[in-house]
């Protein structure tokens, strides 16, 4: 199942929506800004009904 979500991108702050896959309960990836094209690490949490989204700058990701 597929769902778009909105967040704001870490480095420029402009609004983005990403497009992530909401069958998977909990997921990791990097993915570029749209609009600065810098990677952010993108995570997803999705548990019953809710599904939250979380952004943050490659360089400040810790594993």
């Amino acid at each position: 199942m597929l769902e778009t979500l909105s967040d704001y991108c870490p480095y420029c702050g402009e609004p983005i929506e990403l497009v992530v896959d909401c069958s998977v309960d909990e997921q990791c990836y990097i993915e570029d800004c749209f609009v600065c094209c810098h990677p952010m690490v993108v995570r997803v949490y999705a548990g019953g009904e809710s599904v939250q989204i979380s952004l943050q700058r490659d360089d400040d990701a810790t594993s």
